[in-house]
């Protein structure tokens, strides 16, 4: 899935811990032999606000490559990037009857059956977005490649391009940008509000009591033969922290994602592994898990103690990233 992960380069991860000197029996309780635990939010959907916006156009907005860009029309839109998050923050803007095609990422029920943009995983295809004639492509750097966004260009589409930081801190900005492209400003900030405070909420539901819980976030593909670990940067980093855990990855020096070795894994000694949906089905469940470099030598394979939440969510950033930390936060802390 993730095009950028491909190109991380190949650091070995430092240091040797065995299982016996961290102790299972030190763990918290909260990750014992729980199993597996799937983090589900309340409803499959997107929520769009209500009362939904009028776009007030033209306009034109500084794009995160430097351009100024004026977006005169937002009858026919295009949103697309890595994790799905701009498709559903146009959506969650109440601009969904709007949308005319979508990204391998953006798989929420309201918009699964709009054409793919990106049929080869997450490059775009020229020939797909100029046959839908959009009147605005919103993107940002985690997809491309830039030879199709400049073919659009040339095309007369105004391409507006978004910070692509993934934090929670990051997310009223990258709503704000999305809005103002596409003349709801102020339908953004009431966005914000609803989105920051399901933000705040969650955080607050966290444990503040005992050791904290360190969580390792593994990016597999199985039958790509993609096997790595987040730290510091990554994005899991932040959805791990927002829940009150320690990023097993960070605290081991690590940054953005690194190859999955044994003896790193084995030395960020995690309490819970936490996995994508679709990349835990791609190794087999947890006994397929387990036959990874190191897993089974942890706290959390001793416990068989995994966390799986679905692809277009954990990572994404968007409309619902409230509603994803507090339904991470339920499957990590929440009874077996």
């Amino acid at each position: 899935m993730i095009r950028r992960l491909l190109l991380v380069s190949a650091l070995l991860l430092a240091g040797c811990t065995s299982v016996s000197d961290v102790g299972v029996a030190d763990t918290p309780a909260a990750a014992g032999a729980c199993g597996v635990t799937t983090a589900k939010l309340d409803s499959e959907d997107v929520t769009p606000l209500d009362p939904r916006p009028v776009p007030a156009l033209p306009v034109t907005v500084d794009s995160a490559d430097g351009r100024r860009v004026t977006v005169t029309s937002a009858d026919r839109i295009l949103a697309v990037n890595l994790y799905g998050s701009l498709g559903e923050l146009v959506f969650s803007l109440g601009l969904g009857d709007r949308l005319i095609g979508r990204d391998t990422s953006t798989t929420f029920p309201s918009v699964a059956k709009l054409p793919l943009v990106t049929p080869q995983g997450h490059d775009l295809s020229a020939e797909a977005v100029l046959k839908l004639d959009p009147t605005v492509l919103l993107a940002d750097d985690s997809i491309g490649p830039a030879t199709v966004l400049d073919q659009v260009r040339k095309a007369g589409i105004p391409v507006v391009i978004v910070d692509d930081t993934q934090t929670l801190d990051s997310v009223p900005k990258h709503i704000r940008a999305v809005a103002a492209a596409l003349g709801v400003a102020e339908a953004g900030e009431r966005l914000v509000t609803r989105v920051q405070t399901e933000i705040d909420t969650a955080r607050k539901g966290a444990p503040a009591d005992g050791r904290k819980l360190r969580i390792a976030f593994l990016y597999v593909r199985g039958t790509a033969g993609v096997f790595l670990i987040g730290g510091k940067g990554a994005g899991s980093d932040a959805m791990i922290e927002a829940i009150g855990a320690t990023d097993a990855g960070s605290a081991v020096g690590l940054t953005k994602f690194r190859p999955l070795t044994s003896e790193g894994l084995i030395n960020a000694a995690p309490d819970v592994i936490l996995v994508m949906t679709e990349g835990l089905n791609s190794v087999g469940g947890v006994d397929g898990l387990l036959e990874l470099p190191g897993v089974a030598q942890t706290p959390a394979g001793a416990n068989r103690r995994v966390v799986d939440m679905d692809d277009g969510i954990l990572l994404n950033f968007g409309g619902r990233t409230g509603e994803a930390v507090a339904a991470l936060s339920k499957a990590v802390y929440g009874p077996c």
